[in-house]
């Protein structure tokens, strides 16, 4: 059975290939609004089932499998920064305190009629930043394209105190929970 990632993040691609699971890419086209209304999880997997339903309705055959992970700081949640300014300011509201980082995830198998989702949730403590540690950070173009601004697999990982929860998760695919689903939607490893 074909395997697609819906999903242009190179950090999901190669968790893939790190448990054994050849893929092959096609982005989404959908539009990530955050409805504040909605609890996190929740909107995680909504998010995540729209990119999902986006690829699975290009395809007959198959297995879809789409992630959408956010930041959720004093119950707001925090998408990807739209530029530098924007990066560094979500640095500074992050900055020595907590944080959430929760994936949704949506597997959709086509040859079955199956689909499953859910969301996994990580605790992320930040140490307290100097502005010119942040400026540093920020003029790398590394936070750019990540939820929260940081990527704690790269040289946010100097940032980070302590987590609570899944590593994985906070990286941007939650590899328990995929096992999980895999199973649920009668995909084999």
């Amino acid at each position: 059975m074909r395997f697609y990632l819906a999903s242009a993040s190179p950090r999901r691609a190669e968790l893939l290939k790190q448990v054994g699971i050849d893929h092959e890419v096609i982005i989404p086209d959908v539009e990530e609004k955050i409805d504040q209304d909605l609890p996190p999880g929740q909107l995680a997997v909504l998010l995540a089932s729209l990119k999902a339903r986006a690829v699975a309705d290009r395809l007959n055959k198959g297995l879809v499998l789409a992630a959408d992970t956010l930041v959720i700081h004093n119950n707001k949640a925090i998408g990807k920064p739209r530029d530098r300014a924007e990066a560094r300011e979500m640095l500074q509201l992050l900055s020595g305190d907590h944080h959430l980082v929760i994936t949704g995830l949506c597997i959709i198998n086509l040859d079955e009629g199956r689909e499953a989702s859910s969301f996994s949730e990580t605790k992320v403590w930040m140490k307290k930043l100097a502005a010119e540690t942040i400026d540093c950070y920020v003029e790398s173009d590394e936070p750019l394209d990540k939820a929260g601004a940081y990527g704690i697999q790269g040289r946010a990982a100097l940032f980070i105190e302590k987590i609570e929860g899944c590593y994985f998760n906070v990286v941007g695919l939650p590899l328990s929970l995929l096992d999980d689903l895999l199973k649920q939607t009668h995909y084999k490893l």
